[in-house]
């Protein structure tokens, strides 16, 4: 699993332009289920036919990232945000565009930290004028962070485990599940999350589940002067109660609940008090889906290096293996549409 994660996390796809991850995961999991489709909007859709409640697991295939926005005559690019980016986090650091061109970040002169906006900040790619630059890049390129996979031994460093790694999970759970289900299982690996859930609303209003949820990352609460909250990377994946997009159904968190117990599965339980995940969208379609989400747990969530534990990582696998196999109590829908 950890050669699969490292291919996801090194892979190209900031929100809108998620293709070459859907093309590995669609390589990685077509054997895995009985057939794969797309959207208009991008997503991707692993099926495993069968009768209703259909379970909709769904994890974001894009990644946060930075867009030009004006190049001067000198060849340095304007940036602002694409997703969740904490700009003083930024000076240093090394982007990647589509085509292969990285240039670093850095800022203006200021006199203290505390002036560091998106306004102060530029990238350098090397270029020494204008029509250098355009030779490359041009207004409206979409550049993510470039660093590279770290096995830390029993973690994982990298950028993009937002949330490649919940994307490595469902792959891993698609290969394990068994051939035969009491209902029907969608793994759908969405786009656009970072910029408002827009893929997993289509996805969502398309599928028509039973029951979804979202397989994310979560913050923790394990580092130094870090804020409190029940999550530490190494205790489990994280069931959780509550983020500001969803309130975990009650059938839908109990169960999971009950699941990792019986299989002797480590979990916590999260409450999350700012931020959301797909979940937040899937219980909103049509007449409403029971949901949840299945978190793991992660340091430095939107920074250049995310750190993730491996076996909270196996952990999730084997309890979304074990979701999928229970027999869901019925909801009226769940027909794939």
């Amino acid at each position: 699993m950890e050669a699969l994660i490292q291919e996801l996390v090194e892979t190209y796809g900031p929100s809108g332009e998620e293709a070459a991850v859907r093309e590995l995961i669609k390589d990685k999991i077509k054997e895995s289920v009985d057939r794969t489709f797309t959207d208009n909007m991008g997503n991707l859709f692993a099926l495993r036919e069968g009768p209703a409640p259909l379970l909709m697991f769904s994890a974001h295939m894009d990644e946060i990232g930075v867009i030009v926005t004006h190049i001067d005559k000198e060849g340095f690019m304007r940036i602002a945000p694409v997703g969740g980016v904490n700009a003083q986090m930024l000076p240093g650091q090394r982007v990647i565009f589509k085509n292969g061109t990285v240039a670093t970040i850095y800022h203006e002169k200021i006199k203290d930290r505390k002036e560091l906006d998106w306004s102060k900040l530029y990238l350098d790619g090397g270029a020494a004028s204008l029509e250098q630059a355009g030779e490359r890049v041009r207004v409206g390129d979409v550049a993510t962070l470039h660093q590279p996979f770290v096995n830390l031994g029993k973690r994982y460093m990298a950028k993009a485990m937002d949330d490649r790694i919940g994307c490595a999970v469902l792959v891993e759970a698609a290969r394990r599940l068994p051939r035969s289900l009491p209902q029907g299982v969608c793994f759908v690996f969405s786009v656009q999350e970072e910029v408002g859930l827009r893929g997993a609303t289509t996805a969502a209003y398309r599928l028509k589940p039973g029951y979804g949820f979202a397989v994310d990352v979560t913050a923790v609460g394990d580092t130094p002067e870090a804020p409190l909250m029940a999550v530490s990377l190494g205790k489990g994946p994280a069931i959780k109660v509550m983020d500001r997009s969803v309130l975990s159904h009650p059938v839908v968190r109990d169960l999971m609940i009950e699941t990792a117990e019986k299989e002797k599965i480590p979990y916590q339980l999260e409450v999350l008090e700012y931020g959301g995940t797909d979940a937040g969208a899937i219980h909103l379609s049509r007449g409403g889906v029971p949901s949840g989400a299945l978190s793991i747990p992660c340091r430095y969530v939107h920074a250049p290096s995310e750190m993730v534990d491996a076996a909270d990582v196996r952990h999730a696998v084997t309890l979304i293996e074990k979701l999928s196999a229970l027999q869901w109590p019925s909801t009226g829908t769940g027909d794939e549409g």
